[in-house]
């Protein structure tokens, strides 16, 4: 027997709603059938493929990282996303990665999972930040 793929991520929550909000929003995965297991909590897919369970009916202070570091996803539209997480005001960090050119973007859902997003090295770098308000720095 040898493993040939990755099957799903699993996040715990005390907010399903909320959680498949942030993966529909961020990722673009969208929610869709789910047997009853007998608990609350959600499948999200990803072009057909179910690639997170979310898993309800957790205390918040039950929500603690274990020894998985994050999850990570192949992504499109590098400057799209930062526009949206700038936007939404969604703390991350960007950077390329040494050796492969692979640009990452790690940001942290509401449940405290670590997300990477990693993009196409070809892709068009982030544009540089731009001040909040220029005409308000001094010159």
């Amino acid at each position: 027997m040898s493993v040939y793929g990755m099957n799903h991520f699993t996040v715990l929550t005390d907010d399903v709603e909320r959680t498949v909000d942030f993966y529909g929003t961020y990722l673009g995965l969208v929610s869709g059938q789910r047997p009853d297991l007998g608990f609350p909590g959600a499948w999200m897919y990803a072009d057909g493929v179910a690639v997170l369970h979310v898993i309800g009916g957790r205390k918040r202070e039950d929500l603690k990282p274990g020894v998985i570091d994050h999850m990570a996803f192949s992504a499109r539209g590098l400057r799209a996303k930062i526009a949206q997480l700038d936007a939404a005001g969604v703390h991350y960090a960007c950077r390329k990665q040494a050796g492969s050119g692979i640009w990452q973007i790690f940001f942290f859902d509401p449940n405290g999972a670590r997300v990477e997003l990693d993009f196409d090295p070809a892709e068009p770098p982030p544009e540089p930040a731009k001040p909040a308000n220029a005409a308000a720095l001094p010159s």
